[in-house]
């Protein structure tokens, strides 16, 4: 049994979590949830697209690669990126082999993917820019927390180990500004999809977003904490509380669970944290694990493992990290080497499921070559296997109205 690389936990914790997952790695449950923010337009905010215009339909390019794989049909083309290719190709590739079957969900993207999805009644548009300290009407926010919930249970029920990945342009600035309303003083230490992160330009945005809505940075001095629902309607994304309501479900009925990213997928887990009463948070820190690859992890400019040491201190809680072991050789196609370089780093669950190929017992060398056969395959235009979409039965657990 390979061991997995521990960014932060108990090794006893570890163990307990890991067992379920190596069990039966093939019968996870994968959801990936997709969201829009304006945040994403500002200009030089985000990689992720080459410009504001290209970025408003990365997350349906993305989530199309990701079913259909490289030789599909995607109607929308990847947009351009200033250096490497998509993380979904490396989440496609695991996927494809592993035989999962990713559950897509649209919480209010621009466009739309051209493949099986589920889009919520009521999310049908981008969050507002975090600057404008009114990001989420808060009656949206309560259906997004509302939606998770159901899910939440409704999985457990099934189950089945659960991953939760996300593609959210602009995500790791709501990230930031949704642990800063939180009262974590996170300034410097949050990725994102450049070599150096622009931490000056999101720390504006964020101080904007927290004076428009009436909030504090950092600690409360009165010793209060803030209600998380009014910081994530004020500076988040679609995403993060619908996902932090599933989590707080999920676990409470004991279902594992995978937070497939960085820096974002951490500010889910304190959103999670900051919903669930005291006497529950013990169940989230020990069925919640967050795994990201090692380029987020190993980034000289953010720091992970003291976001989620200020996450436990701020909680009593130690939250549960690993780092997938796969890297790109001198060999690998020069795209996915921009990933060495410090270029896009994380997205579309590609750390966790890199760290679930590993806990199936196979090798992050295994994966590094399947990655670079796929990266060949899909900026050459050549086929390669490719994740049929799942038909509209896998959907039934979920089914909700406004299904896409």
């Amino acid at each position: 049994m390979s061991s997995l690389r521990q960014l932060t936990g108990a090794a006893a914790a570890a163990e307990r979590w890991c067992r379920p997952w190596r069990v039966n790695p093939g019968a996870s449950e994968i959801l990936l949830l997709l969201a829009a923010t304006e945040t994403a337009a500002v200009a030089g905010i985000s990689a992720a697209g080459s410009t504001p215009a290209s970025r408003l339909q990365t997350a349906a390019a993305d989530a199309e690669l990701l079913v259909q794989g490289p030789a599909g049909r995607r109607p929308h083309s990847l947009p351009p990126l200033p250096a490497g290719v998509s993380p979904a190709l490396i989440s496609q590739v695991v996927v494809a082999e592993l035989g999962l079957v990713p559950l897509v969900v649209d919480l209010g993207c621009a466009v739309a993917p051209a493949v099986a999805h589920l889009r919520l009644a009521g999310q049908r548009s981008p969050a507002n820019c975090l600057s404008t300290g009114a990001a989420m009407a808060p009656q949206r926010v309560e259906g997004l927390l509302r939606q998770g919930r159901l899910w939440g249970e409704r999985l457990a029920r099934a189950g089945r180990p659960l991953l939760i990945a996300e593609c959210v342009p602009g995500g790791t600035s709501s990230a930031q500004a949704l642990l800063s309303g939180l009262g974590l003083e996170v300034a410097g230490l949050v990725s994102g999809s450049m070599p150096a992160p622009v931490h000056g330009l999101k720390a504006e945005l964020v101080r904007r977003g927290l004076a428009a809505a009436g909030l504090v940075s950092g600690s409360e001095p009165t010793g209060e904490r803030p209600d998380p629902r009014r910081v994530v309607a004020a500076l988040g994304d679609p995403m993060q509380p619908l996902a932090a309501a599933l989590v707080v479900a999920a676990a409470r009925a004991g279902l594992p669970l995978l937070l497939a990213g960085g820096s974002q997928m951490a500010a889910v887990l304190a959103l999670a944290l900051a919903l669930a009463p005291p006497q529950q948070r013990p169940a989230i820190a020990a069925q919640v694990a967050l795994g990201t690859t090692a380029w987020v992890a190993d980034e000289p400019s953010s720091d992970l493992v003291e976001l989620l040491a200020r996450i436990g201190a701020h909680w009593d809680v130690q939250p549960l990290a690993f780092a997938a072991d796969l890297h790109f050789g001198p060999s690998c196609h020069p795209a996915l080497r921009d990933y060495e370089r410090g270029f896009v780093k994380e997205g579309v669950g590609a750390g966790g499921l890199a760290l679930l190929w590993q806990l199936a017992g196979r090798s992050p060398a295994a994966l590094e070559l399947a990655c670079d056969r796929a990266c060949r395959s899909l900026l050459a235009g050549t086929p390669s296997a490719a994740v049929q979409p799942p038909g509209e039965d896998h959907f039934g657990a979920l089914s909700i109205p406004g299904k896409a």
